[in-house]
């Protein structure tokens, strides 16, 4: 009896095994780590930007991070007028075609910044032989031949541009720049006019930044209008997210991508950060010229963040992720501002010689425990 009780048992015993066995043989679960653009795959393209180390291939960590993660790339400064024709009619290409070519062989979307800025267009562009300002006739041609030579050089391969940047203020009047001084509110119509015609399938995007300041959005809303009104095509809004732990207010933003996507344009997540550093002063946006002399109280996290402050970035990238998902018919790209924190622009703006920690990969190429944390609310 009894040992025809053990063999019943250990018959039963097998049966469970067996049964197990192929239970977990049926539910095993993908074990390969889902990347950034493998979670976003579906909803909008996942972009990062690209600096000189990276585009020259020295920073080979920080490629492969690109590789992986990223679907879509924008060049830091390399395309900007500055840089691409620093004296007139000397075009400086190199650069430029090692980042499109990057792209290409990558299968990536590639996304132009930026044709024309106030901040980093060469001097002669609007001055004569005798430091005078040029005509608008002068002026006008230049603003041609600069855009139909690099959008024409690029056209089919690169598919999207920032054709015109930061051009209105925080109280939703236009910026006096070199631009507007010389030709007035029509640069910017002028600007999409060029573009279009040297490359017609393009998308063409304005980008600016503090664009939850509800009279910038009024602002900006009224400027897209006016173009639309008279027949010049725009395809999209570039809403710089230059974000801290605390300010802007998550509503706003999302106020913002109603009212621009309201115009019937695309909304893009452009050059986002989460800066996690003090701030001794109000209302500098995202401007390149605000500067602030160095305090030591102002770098506090020289040996890396607090758990709080490491919570608090977590849960304002999730929540403005979650956002992104949310309106993710109207928004077709999220770009980072760079692809660690190392190379991000924030350690030296408007304070130089800080430490910060505003973007998702750490300086080591790490992804942050956020990362897996986005790509969960993705999913």
């Amino acid at each position: 009896m009894r040992r025809k009780r053990i063999t019943v048992v250990a018959k039963s015993a097998i049966l469970w095994v067996v049964i197990l066995s192929g239970a977990c043989k049926v539910a095993k679960p993908n074990t390969a780590e889902l990347t950034l653009k493998d979670a976003f795959k579906d909803k909008f393209y996942i972009g990062t930007a690209l600096n000189t180390q990276q585009i020259t291939g020295q920073d080979t960590a920080a490629i492969r991070v690109v590789k992986e993660h990223f679907n879509s790339i924008v060049a830091e400064n390399i395309m900007k007028s500055a840089l691409l024709q620093p004296r007139e009619g000397d075009f400086r290409f190199d650069l430029a075609d090692r980042f499109v070519a990057f792209g290409e062989q990558n299968k990536m979307n590639i996304h132009g910044h930026t044709l024309i800025w106030h901040s980093q267009a060469p001097r002669w562009f609007f001055t004569d032989n005798q430091g005078n300002n040029v005509s608008p006739e002068v002026l006008t041609q230049r603003m041609k031949n600069h855009i139909y030579t690099v959008v024409g050089r690029y056209k089919g391969r690169v598919h999207t541009w920032d054709v015109v940047n930061e051009a209105i203020m925080d109280n939703g009047t236009w910026r006096r720049s070199k631009f507007y001084e010389i030709l007035g509110e029509d640069f910017m119509k002028l600007a999409f006019q060029f573009a279009h015609e040297a490359d017609p399938n393009a998308k063409l995007y304005y980008n600016d930044y503090s664009m939850e300041n509800p009279k910038r959005r009024d602002g900006i809303v009224a400027m897209v209008k006016k173009l639309q009104q008279q027949g010049v095509r725009i395809d999209g809004i570039g809403m710089q997210t230059h974000i801290g732990l605390t300010e802007p207010q998550i509503e706003e933003t999302e106020k913002s991508i109603l009212a621009f996507s309201a115009l019937g344009v695309d909304i893009a997540i452009t050059e986002m950060d989460l800066n996690v550093l003090p701030s001794a002063w109000r209302n500098v946006g995202a401007d390149v010229a605000a500067s602030f002399e160095y305090q030591q109280k102002l770098n506090p996290y020289t040996n890396g963040l607090p758990d709080s402050v490491t919570a608090a970035f977590n849960e304002r990238y999730i929540n403005y992720f979650k956002l992104f998902i949310k309106y993710q018919d109207k928004i077709d790209r999220v770009t980072v501002w760079g692809v660690n924190d190392e190379q991000s622009w924030l350690n030296g703006w408007p304070v130089r010689g800080r430490t910060n920690y505003p973007l998702l990969f750490d300086r080591k190429n790490q992804p942050k425990p956020v990362v897996k944390s986005i790509i969960q609310v993705a999913r």
